[in-house]
C-alpha cells in the first residue's frame, strides 16, 4: 500500500509542479540562466558587455578580443572601443604590417553628429599618417566621408563596427546594418593605424586595446 502511495506521488509531483511555478516565471529564470552564461565568456567596460569571440559573417573568421578602453575626450567618455584578431597580440605595428582579419568596434557613451563624427577622423588622420601615407587613400577617405554623412545622429548606446576581411575589403555596420563596403589592406591598416599605431593620439586607449596593462 506504501509502495503504491510513493508511486502515485511520482506521477503527480512534476505536472503539480509545473503548475505551482507560472509559465512567466519559468521564462524569467530561463532567461536569466542564458544571461549568465554570456556574462561568463564577455568582458564588461565601463557597462558595455563584450565577448570574448566573435565571427565576422557566417562561415567567417573567428576573433578573439585582443583588448579594450574608454576613448576620452577633455572630460567626457565617448566611446568603449575593442579590437579583435584572430590570436592576441601587444605589438602594434606587427598588427598593422600583418594581413590578419579583424574587427574594431565603437560603442557610443554619448550622443554625436555625422560631422563630429566625421571631423574626429580626420584631424586624426592628419596627425597620425604622414602626407605620403594619405596620398592615395584620398579617394577612399572621401567614400569612407560619404558613408558617415548618410548617418542621422549617432545615439548613446549605439555600435559602429569594422570588420576587414584580407583580400575582400572593409565593412562598416551601424547596428548591425551594413553602411558601406570599402577595399584595400592599406585602407584598414591606415584605419586602425589611428588606434593603435605608433603615433595614435591616444596613448592609454592604444595599450588598452594591445592588451597591455600598466
Amino acid at each position: 500500500m506504501r509502495s503504491q502511495a510513493i508511486e502515485e506521488a511520482k506521477k503527480v509531483s512534476p505536472q503539480r509542479n509545473r503548475r505551482t511555478i507560472p509559465p512567466a516565471v519559468r521564462r524569467a529564470w530561463a532567461a536569466l540562466l542564458l544571461l549568465m552564461s554570456a556574462a561568463a565568456s564577455a568582458v564588461v567596460v565601463d557597462g558595455v558587455v563584450l565577448p570574448e569571440q566573435v565571427q565576422i559573417g557566417a562561415g567567417g573568421p573567428e576573433l578573439v578580443l585582443n583588448g579594450a578602453g574608454v576613448r576620452v575626450e577633455m572630460i567626457f567618455k565617448v566611446y568603449v572601443a575593442a579590437l579583435y584578431l584572430p590570436s592576441r597580440m601587444d605589438d602594434g605595428e606587427a598588427i598593422l604590417r600583418g594581413n590578419r582579419p579583424s574587427r574594431l568596434t565603437l560603442h557610443l557613451l554619448r550622443d554625436l553628429s555625422p560631422q563630429q563624427l566625421s571631423a574626429a577622423l580626420d584631424d586624426a588622420m592628419r596627425e597620425t599618417l604622414t602626407p605620403e601615407q594619405r596620398a592615395p587613400l584620398e579617394p577612399r577617405l572621401k567614400q569612407l566621408d560619404a558613408i558617415i554623412q548618410t548617418l542621422q545622429r549617432l545615439r548613446k548606446g549605439m555600435q559602429i563596427v569594422i570588420d576587414y576581411r584580407p583580400h575582400l575589403d572593409t565593412t562598416i555596420r551601424v547596428d548591425d546594418q551594413e553602411k558601406g563596403r570599402i577595399p584595400g589592406a592599406d585602407f584598414n591598416h591606415a584605419l586602425l593605424r589611428l588606434w593603435i599605431g605608433e603615433r595614435s593620439r591616444d596613448p592609454i586607449m592604444k595599450r588598452a586595446l594591445l592588451g597591455i596593462r600598466e
